[in-house]
């Protein structure tokens, strides 16, 4: 049996070769025809049962298929449930001929040997070639139900990144593309994916000769992907032919595919079960304090996050947010951030909106989530989609500024400018917060804008800083903004 270790690949193939609704009996055949379909096996059982030293390699293929290849011809019987003859009969090259896999298992669901895994719960991903034959938006859009479509049984998230490198990176090859595995050209191989692991562990390539759709024209990306992405989370081939993981291509309709019973059960195996509210799975679930357990008005009291959400101010400290109206302090109302964000769970970061463009955006650790008013758009992202350095791992706080249209982002002791217009990092920067906003002392806790004046959040004071003067022009306690 061919294995796949660690640090493995899964290849998905197709028969190069179109069966021929009247083919001739193998026994009827004229010498030329035995000769190609001696060939075609011999080429077959060498690339697809042979073992190659330290990496074996796992694939969906069709055949090519003697005598010294008897006990290899017998193997192959035995996994498609063939009479067992060791001989080159018409059933056996009708199976040559039909698409399939090269790994023979045992079991339905299978494991990688060692089960490789991802030790963490949110994965990034990142489509750095796009095919010549898909819109780079359907090829988005089939990544993202492909994955899903895992994400849906087990506690992982996958967020898309747009620059930098993603733990899956995904990308359409041609021939020779420097991972040992080339191509082969239209039909042939189709794609192939490395177990969990470092490097190259869960890479996904697609051969771009490959005439790739997102319905039946062709090979449907989604189909492929998602199996694909099986191998990258750690799953080998099934022997269930109703699986995903099952090695022959077969046609699978996006919008209305659920995860095979046997699929979840092996990728269960390794990750457990979805639980609800994931944003940060790697910490447990505590149920939300009331607002009554926490003292608002504690002298020491600073915010985390603060940012105007439609005509309301949003003051967020650990588990809690408040909401007023600016100008009226006497309708403050305290919620659970679980309440009404429950993807962010507990603590955020870092807030701020961009009014004209109706969105808002909320920080915790390297992920960040947009939203309309109080929903939700989509699931987390990463802080890299800015052009953070990797090094930047959170963001303290974070302040629109209308006129300029740019955000500035606080991190430590300094700070960087985010042009909204361009949507593109400025140069020169990080500057030092301390020498670019005169008065302003202690770390940023939190910003935001309010009627031409930036107010900074820093432990128990709040710096107003006036931006024509380039200077503080008073100090307030942090607490009075929620009534204290």
């Amino acid at each position: 049996m061919k294995v796949l270790p660690a640090s493995g690949l899964a290849v998905l193939l197709v028969t190069a070769l179109k069966l021929s609704t009247a083919a001739p009996s193998l026994f009827a055949a004229t010498p030329r025809t035995w000769r190609n379909n001696y060939h075609l096996a011999q080429a077959y059982l060498d690339k697809y049962y042979t073992k190659k030293g330290g990496l074996h390699v796992g694939e969906m293929a069709a055949g090519r298929g003697g005598n010294a290849m008897a006990k290899k011809i017998k193997e192959m019987q035995a996994f498609f449930g063939l009479q067992v003859t060791g001989k080159l009969d018409q059933n056996t090259m009708n199976v040559i001929k039909r698409p399939r896999c090269g790994v023979p298992d045992v079991a339905n669901y299978r494991l990688f040997p060692g089960e490789p895994k991802w030790k963490k719960n949110i994965l990034t991903y990142r489509v750095s070639k796009y095919t010549t034959s898909m819109s780079p938006a359907e090829v988005d859009k089939a990544v993202e139900m492909a994955l899903q479509a895992w994400s849906s049984a087990i506690p992982l998230s996958f967020v898309r990144i747009h620059s930098g490198e993603a733990d899956i990176m995904i990308s359409f090859e041609t021939g020779d593309h420097g991972d040992s595995y080339p191509f082969d050209g239209p039909r042939g191989t189709l794609a192939h994916a490395f177990a969990p692991g470092e490097g190259l562990g869960g890479d996904t390539h697609f051969d771009n000769a490959e005439k790739w759709t997102m319905g039946m024209n062709g090979f449907n990306l989604f189909t492929v992907a998602a199996h694909e992405f099986g191998h990258a989370l750690g799953l080998a081939h099934s022997t269930d032919p109703s699986a995903l993981m099952y090695p022959t291509y077969k046609y699978q309709n996006p919008y209305k595919f659920r995860l095979p019973q046997d699929d979840v059960r092996g990728i269960q195996a390794l990750y457990g079960p979805r639980k609800p509210y994931l944003g940060k799975p790697s910490i447990p679930h505590i149920p939300p304090h009331k607002p009554a357990s926490n003292d608002p008005c504690d002298s020491s009291s600073s915010f985390d996050a603060v940012t105007m959400l439609g005509k309301e101010l949003l003051l967020f400290k650990d588990r809690i947010f408040w909401r007023r109206q600016v100008h009226v302090p006497a309708g403050i109302r305290p919620s659970t951030i679980t309440s009404s964000f429950p993807q962010l769970m507990s603590h955020v970061d870092a807030a701020y909106e961009v009014a004209e463009r109706g969105a808002a955006y909320f920080f915790k650790g390297p992920h960040y989530w947009i939203t309309r008013g109080f929903q939700m758009q989509g699931p987390a992202r990463t802080i890299y989609d800015f052009g953070f350095p990797r090094h930047v791992q959170r963001i303290d706080a974070a302040v629109y500024l209308n006129e300029p249209q740019k955000t500035l982002f606080f991190v430590g002791d300094e700070y960087y400018s985010y042009d909204e217009r361009k949507r593109k990092m400025e140069k020169d920067y990080p500057k030092s917060t301390e020498e670019e906003f005169s008065g302003v002392n202690g770390q940023i806790d939190a910003a935001v804008e309010l009627n031409g004046y930036i107010y900074f959040f820093s432990g128990p004071k709040t710096f107003k800083y006036d931006t024509e003067k380039e200077d503080v022009v008073s100090v307030l306690k942090s607490s009075s903004w929620i009534g204290c």
